[in-house]
């Protein structure tokens, strides 16, 4: 499991940095409910924006679990993600992942800098206007080994694999 947990570690470092990582429930509930055809775009409204159909996996992180309506939240995207084939992380150790990604902001406080309860990591292309980007890959190695792991989990009933990140 320790390895799954510093494989999970790098992916999302990585994932940041290549801009393949969405944070915040809302902002993952917009990209998972995002519509499937590239809208039509003007010159002034130029934007890149990701497909939800590259979202390969959904880390939902929680060190407290009696928070209702986030556990209402999670309940809804793991439905959207097992019926979407996304790999579903549970994940404690929320203020160490504030530590990888850089979350703490000194301009801002925790809420404004964003909200990692839920993370999806993205792979394939982005769109701009009409036309379809390379998107930078993250590591597929690591990616791999989270996914096997999910799939391990999963072979022993364990349908939402949690992994427990240790503070440095």
């Amino acid at each position: 499991m320790q390895s799954a947990s510093l494989a999970l570690e790098e992916l999302l470092v990585t994932a940041q940095k290549q801009h393949c990582l969405t944070v915040g429930i809302y902002e993952s509930a917009k990209l998972l409910n995002a519509h499937r055809h590239c809208p039509s775009l003007t010159a002034a409204n130029v934007r890149l924006t990701r497909d939800p159909d590259s979202v390969v996996l959904c880390v939902l992180a929680a060190d407290d679990e009696e928070d209702v309506a986030l556990q209402i939240h999670f309940t809804l995207l793991q439905s959207f993600c097992c019926d979407s084939g996304i790999n579903i992380l549970r994940v404690s150790g929320v203020q160490r992942l504030w530590q990888l990604l850089g979350g703490v902001d000194a301009n801002r406080n925790q809420e404004e800098s964003g909200d990692l309860h839920c993370m999806l990591v993205t792979v394939g292309l982005l769109r701009q206007e009409t036309a379809w980007l390379p998107n930078l890959q993250v590591d597929h190695c690591r990616l791999q080994e989270v996914g096997t792991y999910c799939q391990e989990s999963r072979l022993l009933d364990q349908w939402v694999p949690e992994l427990v990140l240790q503070e440095r």
